[in-house]
């Protein structure tokens, strides 16, 4: 098929294009952009005058929750809010049900995605047999299954040996490695992070040591193995500059944030709104202004949503006995467009921490509008405005504090592999 998307401002970091102009789709990849390919006849047309054109997006954390977990959400449902949220791919930690730590599992999370045809589903393997920190889960089998990285997520590791054993096991077969980093015994029983808010509140904070001791023995070790290392959703300005010095002393290290960070502190924890549970929890402001100085200097190279969708009951409790996480999904691009609001990105740059900086992280050839690859693409009005609306999402979980408020910035069409999967 056949796709012409006309006159559209095409935005795309990887070759450095910021232009007005045509884009041109034949079958799953970009054919040409600028003139008209001789011979083409266009099967559909996409107005895209005043939009912006760029390549899908690419979330390095979402939690889709198939299989096991279908009271929250599931493939179907996440994939259809990531199309509708621009996203083309989505990469999903192993905390399903079973855990992702066999090939059969992993194939079947790809296998139900493909079925769906709405977004690519990229799961992570778990590092260890059911994230227990002990045994190592097969992770050649699970690589040759097509899982991109691997993860513990935030379960304990038994001790430092086995955490070693894995990243030199993952070094010599040249695995990704993901780190959320957070020490368990500092942080049990936190529901939000320590500071005066927690304080005046009464529940128990999560220190900045929680994120900071871990950031630092993963990179002593990554140092040691030689190891491609990635640090997910980092919350603390500490853990920034721990991340600037590795990469200054020449370690594979990348590191990403997710948007809510970015945007919110403890201080919207204030009324005890249970939407606001996040884990890794929302910092204090000189945390956030070091997210931000992270961002600017590329120290961190990519936003993700950190999707958790959950069903109304396990946010319908006391604070610090809900359940953490936000659905995310298809507020992630007018979030991120507030960076540019608040004149902290450009544009391009923005764009650049949605595609082609997650593509390079994960060693993807994705992420970029260039003729012969992919034609995974959206189509977004930056200055439309609109009110998120529970009947309208379509992600299982509506547990986002951003029900009810006007946002700018909206989705009109997505592509995946040439293939037009949500239009509005």
């Amino acid at each position: 098929m056949n796709i012409l998307i006309q006159g559209g401002r095409v935005i795309d970091p990887a070759q450095q294009l910021d232009q007005v102009g045509d884009l041109y789709i034949c079958g799953e990849q970009i054919l040409a952009f600028g003139e008209r390919p001789d011979g083409f006849e266009a099967d559909e047309v996409i107005d895209a005058q005043g939009k912006v054109v760029c390549p899908g997006f690419i979330d390095l954390c979402a939690h889709v929750r198939e299989p096991g977990f279908t009271q929250k959400g599931s493939i179907a449902q996440e994939t259809a809010a990531a199309a509708a949220g621009g996203i083309t791919t989505l990469v999903t930690p192993p905390t399903t049900r079973p855990i992702v730590d066999t090939p059969a599992v992993a194939e079947l999370i790809q296998d139900r995605a493909a079925e769906q045809g709405r977004a690519r589903v990229l799961p992570m393997g778990a590092l260890t047999r059911e994230l227990g920190g002990e045994q190592l889960a097969p992770l050649h089998a699970l690589a040759s299954s097509g899982c991109i990285a691997f993860t513990n997520t935030r379960a304990p590791m038994a001790s430092t040996l086995v955490l070693l054993r894995a990243m030199e096991y993952a070094a010599t077969h040249d695995l990704l490695v993901v780190f959320q980093a957070q020490d368990a015994s500092l942080s049990v029983n936190g529901c939000m992070h320590e500071g005066a808010t927690s304080t005046r509140l009464g529940l128990n904070g999560i220190s900045e040591a929680a994120e900071t001791i871990e950031v630092s023995r993963c990179l002593m070790l990554v140092e040691q193995t030689g190891v491609r290392a990635h640090f997910g959703q980092l919350s603390c300005e500490r853990s920034v500059r721990l991340i600037e010095a590795a990469r200054e002393r020449g370690l594979r290290v990348s590191a990403d944030v997710a948007i809510q960070n970015l945007l919110l502190t403890d201080e919207s924890v204030d009324g005890f709104n249970a939407d606001f549970h996040l884990m890794p929890p929302l910092r204090g402001q000189l945390d956030r202004a070091g997210l931000r100085q992270g961002l600017v200097t590329d120290t961190l190279s990519a936003i993700c949503s950190d999707h958790q969708p959950h069903e109304a009951i396990a946010k319908q409790a006391p604070f610090a006995a809900t359940e953490p996480g936000m659905s995310n999904l298809e507020t992630f691009l007018p979030l991120c467009l507030q960076l540019v609001e608040e004149q902290l990105l450009e544009l391009p740059q923005l764009i650049e921490k949605l595609t082609w900086g997650p593509a390079k992280i994960l060693g993807l050839d994705d992420g970029t509008l260039e003729p012969g690859s992919q034609a995974d693409i959206c189509v977004f009005d930056p200055e439309e405005t609109w009110i998120l609306e529970a009947e309208q999402m379509r992600s299982g979980g509506q547990n986002t504090p951003f029900l009810g408020a006007s946002l700018k910035g909206r989705v009109h069409a997505t592509l995946l592999g040439g293939q037009l999967v949500f239009k509005r």
